[in-house]
């Protein structure tokens, strides 16, 4: 295990705030978390506790004045095979992208679609992260936590975790109840790639790739090239991916303004409801490549906010909030951060 007080999280959130924890606990099993949280228990410490993965959906407005936790365990395990599918217990420590890299080379499919998703596999239970028509929730089949208040091990299943768009339960009645220590995925031993996403299709023909013989690594590749061309690498411009999540409006609000603006990009959830890209209304609003002090929005995509150089997570809260603003004035919609606020 790693102790230390008074720690830099500058390097455990990806857009490089700079701010301190008053203590960091780093695990490297489920019986050291145990242990901690009944020590922790007995001493009748009631500190602020935070469990954090890669730190990819995070923004630290000030110094936390508790103890951070974060899991180190690396383990995947193959715990059955079943006709098609491969089920497979793997450590929430683990870099999301590597664990998606380890399952094409394994030929175990299903994940391609989340490639070069940024944080650690924890927290794709948590998020439920998705892009490209896919989502974590679709392979989720168990989560194991540890109660952080008893040191008691769960198991939840993936209906148990009530999952929904970038939603689940432990952002809502369990948030910070429990840490993630492993999750359990289904995949298929055959490849059925999804490319039903706007815009996937076209990204693979302009690659060459036929889709009548694409392979995993094909389709992974490309979504990594088409991402990379949107998002800006965290170590080079402090980001966390996605900063809103795409609004969901009534059918009656989405009529209201597709006659306004009949060029405007959606896609249909059911009789009654439409999802607008939350890019597409920042960038009407003329927020693309523009800056609020030390704080912007990418030049490249719209949905990402950026730490330009020495941004506190106030300043990039300041930007999120003028957003907001500007985008429920002009269209009466109000969108959502996807990225947690750590006061």
């Amino acid at each position: 295990m790693v102790v230390k007080d008074n720690y830099s999280l500058r390097e455990h959130n990806t857009f490089g705030i700079e701010a301190k924890a008053s203590r960091f606990f780093e695990y490297t099993s489920v019986e050291e978390l145990q242990a901690f949280v009944r020590e922790r228990a007995a001493s009748g410490d009631e500190s602020p506790l935070l469990h954090i993965g890669g730190g990819s959906n995070l923004l630290f407005l000030k110094d936390f004045e508790g103890t951070i936790l974060h899991s180190s365990m690396q383990e995947i395990y193959v715990t059955a095979n079943e006709g098609d599918y491969v089920y497979v217990r793997v450590s929430a420590g683990i870099e999301w992208d590597a664990w998606v890299q380890y399952a094409v080379d394994s030929r175990w499919y299903g994940l391609e679609n989340l490639s070069l998703i940024p944080g650690e596999v924890g927290a794709s239970a948590v998020q439920n992260i998705g892009a490209y028509g896919a989502e974590a929730k679709d392979f989720i089949i168990f989560v194991d936590a540890v109660d952080l208040q008893t040191g008691e091990i769960r198991h939840f299943t993936a209906e148990e975790c009530r999952y929904g768009y970038r939603d689940s339960i432990f952002k809502h009645e369990l948030r910070g109840r429990y840490a993630v220590t492993h999750v359990h995925f289904r995949l298929s031993h055959e490849f059925r790639p999804r490319l039903d996403y706007s815009g996937l299709r076209r990204a693979l023909e302009q690659r060459g790739y036929d889709e009548t013989n694409l392979t995993a690594e094909q389709l992974r590749q490309t979504i990594i090239e088409v991402r990379r061309e949107k998002l800006p690498e965290p170590t080079e411009l402090g980001n966390a991916g996605s900063f809103f999540t795409n609004p969901i409006v009534e059918r009656s609000t989405f009529e209201r303004l597709l006659k306004e603006y009949p060029d405007m990009p959606h896609y249909e959830i059911d009789s009654t409801s439409v999802k607008i890209p939350a890019g597409w209304l920042i960038e009407r609003c003329g927020w693309k490549g523009k800056a609020l002090g030390r704080a912007g929005v990418y030049e490249r995509q719209a949905l990402v906010l950026v730490n330009l150089g020495g941004a506190t997570g106030e300043d990039i809260k300041a930007l999120c909030e003028r957003i907001q603003a500007d985008v429920k004035e002009k269209f009466d919609v109000a969108i959502v951060p996807e990225v947690n606020f750590i006061a």
